[in-house]
């Protein structure tokens, strides 16, 4: 850990906010869950349904002296099994108040079902961007396993952006900031200028703005464009004068407006380099994902495939390419 990490991590628990890392068996590697120490004794986000998981949970809380019958209010910020996985044992075992953004109740009510449609929209999205039938099966039932790192729960209080969650000691105002996933939320601090985002925001990788399903149900005909809301979302973030911003992984972010910028250079030449590929002729996006990242686009398909999407979408937006569909299949060509 850099110095100027554990400066930062020092002044949130100066200001009694912990950063628990609980382990995953995602490639993302452990995920940060954080502990505020006020009334209620609240826990935010709770890492994923695992033994491990929740062992090094209540190791962590130990160390502060607490347990996990003494957590009071548990707050989500995204839907993501790494950030919901514990929710329902936490939930059970604390009797706690569960605080998330109000289109996740019904989808944390029935997890099971919301995790069936999650499959097979993603079946739906990889096939029809030019995903093989046999390699889409195959990572649809891969995904499936994964879902048991997942678990349901009731959102006993619905938050809506704009809202503010009250503590004894402090004020957390609710902003929604979708793009990552439909449901991702922050909590800004505006009297201490920490902003808790979840995976808004992230230092060491850019966040993945994965084509997700609509919370809402709704079936629009027209695919989410996830990397364009993720950026008028960023946007949105920039113009906040946070001094900390505690991230979902990895160490926190001082300097949020550098971090955005450079993640809008990097969409655009992201973009420009894609652009490129389509010189040749048009191409699906997974044939792109395929010369973008050969192997990877193969073992994280639905990853890749969204990634690429969201480029498209970009230079759709600039005029410069079009989609055309021929047997079920959408290709990108240059204009």
């Amino acid at each position: 850990m850099s110095s100027g990490a554990s400066e930062s991590l020092e002044r949130a628990a100066a200001a009694g906010i912990h950063r628990l890392r609980i382990p995953t068996p995602f490639l993302v590697g452990r995920v940060n869950c954080y502990l505020i120490e006020d009334e209620p004794l609240t826990l935010i986000d709770t890492g994923p349904n695992s033994g491990k998981s929740l062992d090094e949970l209540e190791q962590a809380l130990a160390a502060r002296g607490h347990a996990v019958e003494d957590l009071e209010l548990i707050i989500l910020t995204h839907q993501h099994l790494d950030h919901v996985g514990l929710l329902e044992i936490l939930a059970r075992r604390s009797g706690a108040e569960v605080a998330a953004f109000h289109l996740l109740g019904p989808y944390l009510r029935d997890f099971a079902a919301s995790a069936g449609a999650d499959d097979d929209f993603a079946q739906q999205m990889m096939r029809r961007h030019g995903t093989p039938a046999d390699l889409a099966t195959v990572l649809g039932a891969v995904g499936a396993a994964f879902r048991a790192f997942g678990s349901g729960g009731d959102v006993t209080r619905l938050l809506k952006d704009g809202d503010t969650i009250e503590l004894r000691d402090r004020r957390l105002r609710v902003l929604h900031r979708p793009g990552h996933s439909p449901s991702d939320t922050v909590f800004w601090d505006e009297q201490r200028a920490i902003l808790i985002a979840g995976d808004h925001l992230l230092a060491h990788i850019s966040s993945n703005p994965l084509v997700s399903r609509p919370l809402t149900g709704e079936d629009s005909g027209e695919r989410p464009h996830a990397l364009l809301t993720y950026m008028k979302s960023m946007s949105k973030t920039r113009e906040m004068p946070a001094e900390l911003v505690l991230t979902g992984h990895g160490d926190p972010v001082t300097d949020h407006v550098e971090l955005i910028d450079e993640r809008f250079r990097m969409h655009e030449r992201r973009a420009q380099k894609m652009l490129k590929m389509l010189g040749a002729g048009p191409l699906s996006a997974y044939e792109v994902a395929l010369q973008m990242w050969g192997n990877i686009a193969v073992t994280q398909a639905y990853l890749t495939i969204s990634e690429v999407l969201g480029h498209m979408d970009l230079l759709v937006r600039d005029g410069l390419i079009h989609e055309i569909e021929r047997d079920g299949v959408v290709s990108f060509e240059a204009l």
